[in-house]
């Protein structure tokens, strides 16, 4: 058995399942392997995304929509175009407040993303 962890090469937006993330938050899971995870966000108004921290470094990039962001004690308020880093283990959270999508990379992969498939 291998130990490999990778997505398939290519990835079909309609193929790939939807999985409920949180209330009024769905995510797809993109491409990945070990050292990297793409991932597409979908929010309704009004959905809140936890304050949390995890050992990933995380990029995101406002697809759509509009969020108020707080990343390590700082609140921002981000638009369709807008991107974002987090720092690894640094507490961050969002609140929806246009329905939107955020497209977020992740190192290394987000194994507890796999973990629930």
């Amino acid at each position: 058995m291998s130990n490999i962890i990778q997505s398939p090469v290519y990835q079909s937006g309609a193929a790939i399942p939807w999985e409920d993330a949180a209330p009024g938050i769905q995510r797809q899971i993109f491409g990945y392997d070990s050292s990297v995870m793409l991932v597409k966000v979908k929010f309704e108004k009004g959905a809140v995304g936890e304050m949390h921290r995890h050992p990933h470094t995380q990029v995101s990039y406002v697809e759509s929509g509009s969020f108020e962001l707080t990343i390590g004690g700082e609140k921002k308020v981000l638009h369709t175009g807008d991107g974002y880093f987090v720092p690894s283990n640094v507490l961050h959270g969002c609140v929806c407040l246009e329905p939107g999508v955020l497209i977020d990379v992740f190192t290394p992969h987000r194994e507890d993303f796999l973990a629930k498939k």
